[in-house]
């Protein structure tokens, strides 16, 4: 795999890896769905109780720590795209496209409101 990130040759080499693992039995929605919550939690984890101002310059071994929770959360987010047929490409540009309609430049520039 190259350094930069396909999601489709993700998928591939990620079912090929579990295929390979007998893993497929284990995969089901809902474990990778718990899998990446898990995950999710331990890259939280890094931050939990820093400042803003910590959060945004970690030192080397932290930033290398947060680097691994973010590869496993990416890992399980495709790994559950892809036994669930969802493409992931397709869903964020559709998700990024109602985030645009819905928040504009003109109504939410400086601001974090929900609208």
């Amino acid at each position: 795999m190259s350094q930069s990130l396909d999601l489709d040759e993700l998928a591939a080499y990620l079912r090929r890896f579990s295929a390979e693992r007998d893993w497929e039995q284990f995969h089901t929605p809902k474990n990778l769905a718990m899998a990446l919550s898990g995950e999710v939690g331990e890259l939280v984890e890094i931050f939990q109780w820093l400042t803003p101002e910590e959060s945004a310059s970690l030192e080397a071994e932290k930033l290398a720590h947060a680097g691994d929770e973010m590869a496993d959360v990416v890992i399980y987010l495709v790994r559950l795209a892809d036994v669930l047929g969802i493409d992931l490409g397709e869903a964020v540009t559709r998700k990024m496209e109602a985030n645009s309609a819905r928040y504009t430049v003109e109504a939410s520039r400086g601001s974090a409101l929900k609208r």
